[in-house]
């Protein structure tokens, strides 16, 4: 796994992911070296990769279990706070257009700015905070046994995006993006062409080019093929019946309640 810190906030750290999966048997895709015997590995040779420590081990020192010591660490896990990139934009946007009121209408822009409400930019950045809050509750709610590990607001490489869930299960790494959308979502899937994402029956089929990127994103930093990175979108307020079980692009659309067991 890369150690880039590039989806794992200001720390920096990835280890909380790779400490969520065991070692796996694979082909290196690139040269190495055994980390307890030194021996050079060629790309293709197969291996023993430790996503925890991110190091190779050669078949036969991992035959003989004498892989290294991973010491442990009391540094506490930084896991994040769900929603607070979007509420920091939010107050970013209303500070700067209340100063603007206030600097062009120095008498009554009080007034003006009790009169006036946000515009839409402006308040649309509070209910996707208000949104990735009431998700990340959902899921600390139902992961209570420590088998889950829960990360909230994760930076994006080269990007102002973020990721605003993730969930490191036994089963794989779960993308949650979180929407604060009315009406109720569908899938179109023409005779020809793609499918679509349709939420109160526009198209919204860039909230899954955002996912795929973002899941890319993870896969990446990951860097072990063997780890399944899933994509969700899991809708705050829209209409999706309780038995609905609609995948596009293989990201599962989802309710806050059918969270509940996506990630055993």
């Amino acid at each position: 796994m890369k150690s880039s810190g590039l989806l794992w906030g200001t720390s920096g750290r990835s280890d909380e992911v790779a400490n969520a999966v065991e070692m796996k048997h694979l082909r290196l895709r690139r040269p190495d070296a055994c980390t307890v015997c030194s021996r050079p590995l060629e790309a293709g040779a197969n291996a023993w990769w430790d996503a925890a420590a991110r190091t190779v081990a050669c078949e036969d020192c991992h035959a003989g279990a004498t892989s290294p010591e991973v010491v442990p660490t009391d540094e506490p896990l930084e896991r994040g706070q769900a929603g607070a990139s979007a509420a920091r934009e939010h107050e970013r946007r209303r500070d700067h257009r209340e100063q603007r009121t206030r600097e062009r209408h120095p008498r009554v822009g009080g007034l003006l700015l009790l009169l006036r409400d946000g515009p839409q930019h402006e308040t649309a950045w509070q209910r996707g905070a208000a949104g990735e809050r009431a998700v990340g509750e959902s899921l600390e709610k139902r992961v209570t046994d420590g088998i889950v590990v829960l990360l909230h607001d994760r930076g994006m490489p080269r990007s102002r995006a973020n990721v605003d869930h993730l969930a490191v299960a036994p089963s794989g790494v779960y993308v949650i993006d979180a929407k604060d959308y009315t009406g109720k979502v569908s899938v179109k899937r023409p005779w020809l062409g793609n499918p679509k994402l349709l939420v109160n029956g526009r198209d919204r089929t860039k909230m899954i080019d955002g996912l795929d990127r973002q899941v890319a994103a993870v896969r990446d930093a990951i860097d072990d093929p063997t780890i399944p990175v899933n994509g969700v979108l899991c809708f705050t307020k829209a209409d999706i019946p309780i038995v609905f079980k609609e995948t596009i692009r293989g990201h599962a659309l989802l309710y806050r309640k059918a969270l509940l067991g996506f990630s055993r």
